[in-house]
């Protein structure tokens, strides 16, 4: 295989992980619509992501992460509380504050960290995932079985956000305009700090950020760095980290992924492919790549459609 057969799937990727990180900064809206009910939803051709999306509550069965990051549902779903002294939901219209209970609680003891260790005055929580997991209609392929995470990269403002300012807000850029290096303006050692918090979760498996953060934080970290093992770098990511938990303790049908290789990962080595042109810069392909049929329910595991089918947990009320 040549190099430039290699690297095609790498850009398609690129191109792909553009778009996801341009609708992480979409606005959300101010009066959401409930989609309209499908006209045939038994239909097997049917993408699976158009099922999870109507359903706006968690299914009432005992929690448990199923399948993988990308492929797979959350049975018993907990809801992150919208407000805490130290923490806000974000997008709220798009109904993703949902996640497995280890991760709700991890992201509380991040924004009590980060406002202790780093004087953050809180985190701002994006996408967790939706009622039941499952594909969601726009912005991401993970974030499918409660165990993925976005906290924005902008600390929290000293005051109570408006519903307008949640959906309309956005995120600050924290990379250079040459994509080589993060903006000294905007990055700061409090941003460092808030991520070696979330990495040395000893539930945390990874946390994705732009190469760029990746690179500065590198260059930053002070004392213990064994942290920095955790920190992959991918496309995006440039106004957010995505933390991703390791599968629960006792969770059968929970995929994980394999571990990453041991060593920080700051050798020049490691960080020269992120930097290339072809990579900061791809060109697109000369033929567009034909689009894939979405996933079907029954791609997905078998337990999912259980979850799916399962009736609604009791309400919680908006802002708890």
């Amino acid at each position: 295989m040549t190099s430039r057969l290699r690297l095609f799937p790498l850009l398609i990727l690129a191109l792909v992980a553009c778009t996801i990180s341009a609708r992480a900064q979409d606005r959300g809206s101010l009066n959401p619509q409930p989609l309209p009910p499908l006209a045939n939803p038994d239909d097997p051709k049917i993408g699976a992501k158009q099922l999870f999306a109507r359903k706006v509550l968690p299914a009432a069965l005992p929690t448990r992460s199923i399948g993988g990051y990308t492929k797979g549902c959350l049975a018993g779903a907990a809801q992150m509380p919208l407000n805490g002294e130290t923490w806000q939901v974000m997008r709220l219209s798009r109904n993703r504050y949902w996640g497995h209970p280890n991760m709700i609680a991890l992201l509380k003891r991040l924004a009590a960290n980060a406002h202790k260790d780093a004087g953050w005055p809180g985190i701002l929580v994006g996408d967790i995932g939706q009622p039941r997991g499952g594909p969601a209609l726009s912005g991401h392929a993970s974030h499918q079985i409660g165990l993925d995470a976005d906290v924005w990269l902008t600390p929290m403002p000293d005051r109570k956000l408006s519903r307008e300012d949640r959906e309309e807000m956005s995120a600050v850029m924290m990379v250079r305009d040459d994509r080589l290096d993060i903006d000294p303006r905007v990055f700061t050692p409090g941003h460092v700090l808030v991520i070696r918090d979330a990495a040395r979760e000893p539930a945390v498996q990874r946390i994705f950020v732009n190469p760029a953060i990746k690179k500065a934080l590198c260059r930053e970290a002070k004392g213990d760095r064994g942290w920095l093992s955790k920190i992959r770098p991918w496309w995006g990511h440039d106004y957010h980290f995505h933390i991703r938990m390791r599968c629960p303790p006792g969770s059968p049908g929970c995929e994980g992924q394999k571990p990453q290789a041991e060593g920080e990962g700051c050798k020049p080595s490691d960080l020269a492919f992120w930097f290339k042109d072809s990579v900061l810069h791809p060109k697109p392909p000369p033929k567009p790549p034909k689009p894939r049929p979405p996933m079907t329910l029954a791609q997905m595991p078998a337990d999912c459609r259980t979850v799916l089918n399962a009736p609604d947990a009791k309400q919680q009320l908006p802002g708890q």
